[in-house]
């Protein structure tokens, strides 16, 4: 009875089709169903139903779950595998080659049959190899090392001011996005397969094009912009006197990368006579800069996927989305916790 209870309870729930017709086999044939009955409502011949259930009375519950075998034998073996993993790593220039600079999977396979390594060998198997290796497809990319010799104490102080909000007034980060081309612009949404949506693929620049300046607030996570057509010093004064403006009685503590009209003696003048702080980031580092990645949503949300044909247009889009995000902001918290930065007591002047 138990046995029974136990069978029932697979073929209710067993995910394993094996599994499952092994066990309704064995349960019919305790009911008394004779082979050739199993057979006609399983749909399996007369010598599987035998050998499932001389199985099961020789090993049991063990014999219903299936055994797969392992195939056939890998033809290259690891080292090999481990040697090709390698080569796919180096550059054409490193064996010789001159006749071009990096590999496809056809060419690193005839390369491989050339030094002897593997022959025969599809670039599908290939790509499964490497893939089975760690070894990927990769964009190359760039790395600028910051100049800064106060890189250090520049870069903690602006974490710092993160974490722990000045008590005598709020931060503010500053930088410019643009410059902003009436252009079609790629972008992704979702569409029938196969089916993307198609923009114009030529343009002209006879509108000229629009500088935004912005301010994130971290105390409260919304946005403040201006939209000019120049990104001059005389633009970026006039937008600090707005923020002056909208939060007197404060200090305003500015982080704001080392972009020339930042640092004109007419802005840090205005700075020391208003209440305002600069804090300027180490060089080649925006990346500090909180408002960085509010500016990569904009991009994202209010300008990919779009085509406007004014600036009119476009500073509608840009509006709306700033009001939205407005509408749903956060104060700013948290920022990169777990990064290595907090620990760096020099700078990585190379790529890792």
């Amino acid at each position: 009875m138990e046995e029974g209870r136990r069978l029932q309870k697979i073929t209710r729930t067993a995910k394993d089709p094996v599994k499952l017709r092994r066990a309704i086999v064995v349960m019919m044939s305790a009911q008394g169903r004779a082979a050739s009955s199993i057979k006609t409502l399983t749909q399996v011949s007369d010598d599987y139903v035998r050998s499932v259930v001389h199985a099961f009375n020789e090993r049991g519950f063990d014999a219903l779950d299936p055994k797969w075998s392992a195939g056939r034998p890998r033809r290259i073996g690891e080292r090999v595998r481990e040697r090709i993993c390698l080569i796919a790593r180096t550059t054409p220039a490193e064996w010789g080659i001159t006749s071009f600079s990096t590999w496809s999977l056809a060419k690193l396979a005839a390369h491989l049959e050339r030094i002897g390594l593997a022959t025969s060998l599809s670039p599908q198997h290939l790509s499964r190899i490497l893939r089975a290796g760690g070894v990927s497809w990769q964009t190359t990319t760039t790395w600028k090392s910051s100049n800064d010799p106060d890189f250090i104490t520049k870069m903690q102080t602006v974490p710092a001011l993160y974490d722990q909000r000045p008590k005598d007034g709020r931060v503010i980060c500053l930088d410019e996005f643009g410059p902003l081309n009436l252009m079609p612009r790629t972008g992704k949404a979702w569409r029938p397969t196969a089916r993307p949506r198609r923009l114009r693929a030529t343009f002209n620049r006879n509108d000229g094009v629009r500088h935004l300046i912005g301010a994130l607030d971290l105390a409260t996570g919304k946005l403040y912009y201006n939209l000019r057509k120049r990104k001059r010093w005389r633009e970026f004064l006039s937008f600090l006197k707005t923020l002056r403006a909208r939060r007197p009685g404060e200090r305003l503590y500015l982080i704001m990368d080392n972009h020339s009209p930042h640092k004109r003696a007419e802005v840090r003048a205005r700075a020391t006579t208003n209440d305002l702080e600069p804090v300027y980031l180490p060089t080649y580092a925006s990346w500090l800069n909180r408002i960085e990645s509010e500016f990569a949503a904009l991009r994202y949300f209010a300008l990919n996927g779009t085509d406007h044909r004014s600036h009119h247009q476009q500073n509608t889009a840009i509006a709306a989305y700033i009001r939205w995000h407005n509408q749903n902001s956060q104060p700013k918290v948290s920022f990169a916790a777990s990064s290595p930065i907090r620990s760096w007591t020099s700078y990585p002047a190379k790529a890792a």
